[in-house]
């Protein structure tokens, strides 16, 4: 199969070693990931914002970056979300429309891809800390990645999984929304950071740095020492612990 990845501007720009790790954990299956360089921007912040003309602009770029792959991969919920607006940007434009279409039904979220594409649920790891999980808005509800995280977590050895009060309830970043509305985001975001200090877990996983870098600046502000980690990066540190 030609896997291509979606690597996103938060983890390419600040996180790149979750795109690492996704990469060399997929390597162990044999599954070989290109790079397409001309990605870009999957064009959320415009879209969300009524946009929809700068937004097909680089729809239409991702769109292209990706056509000649069998399954496009990322590691972000809320951006493979995006690729699942972009028919609704085509309605007017048959051929890009069905292209959109094709793109979406290839696009997975990393733990979909490795739990329901190849089956995977035990990668091997080892990661003896006591974790608790934040099931990402977009992933969650646009996606439907409820149980895939959960079944990777729960395989970890030495793992103890603690879950998260209110789990489902929004971190409060939302993109735009944090910088639009800064006090409630911040509202929101202290109170997932109190939860997170309700499980006394030493690690928060989840699958959408977005999320995870609001909560984490949170936890640093407030000096808890709360490590933040994306799923593919506990699971590629546990495997070379293993």
């Amino acid at each position: 199969m030609k896997v291509s990845l979606f690597i996103t501007c938060l983890s390419d720009a600040i996180y790149p070693r979750v795109g690492e790790a996704m990469v060399r954990l997929l390597a162990r299956y044999g599954v070989m990931v290109e790079f397409p360089s001309v990605q870009t921007c999957c064009g959320q912040p415009a879209f969300n914002s009524g946009y929809w003309k700068e937004a097909r602009v680089t729809a239409r770029t991702i769109i292209e970056s990706f056509e000649d792959c069998d399954f496009v991969i990322s590691p972000s919920g809320s951006c493979t979300g995006m690729i699942h607006h972009y028919p609704k940007l085509f309605e007017e434009d048959p051929v890009m429309h069905e292209k959109a279409l094709k793109l979406q039904s290839k696009s997975y979220e990393f733990s979909q891809f490795l739990v329901n594409v190849l089956g995977v649920t035990d990668v091997g790891a080892t990661f003896a800390h006591k974790v608790t999980y934040h099931p990402s808005c977009h992933g969650s509800r646009l996606l439907g990645v409820k149980e895939e995280p959960l079944a990777l977590i729960n395989h970890v050895k030495g793992l103890e999984f603690v879950p998260l009060p209110f789990a489902e309830d929004c971190c409060g970043f939302g993109g735009t929304f944090a910088v639009k509305m800064p006090e409630i985001s911040g509202a929101m975001v202290t109170e997932k950071s109190d939860h997170v200090k309700e499980t006394e877990a030493e690690v928060l996983v989840g699958l959408d740095m977005a999320c995870l870098l609001n909560i984490a600046g949170n936890l640093r502000y407030r000096n808890e020492p709360v490590r933040v980690m994306h799923l593919a990066e506990l699971l590629y540190e546990g495997v070379k612990q293993a």
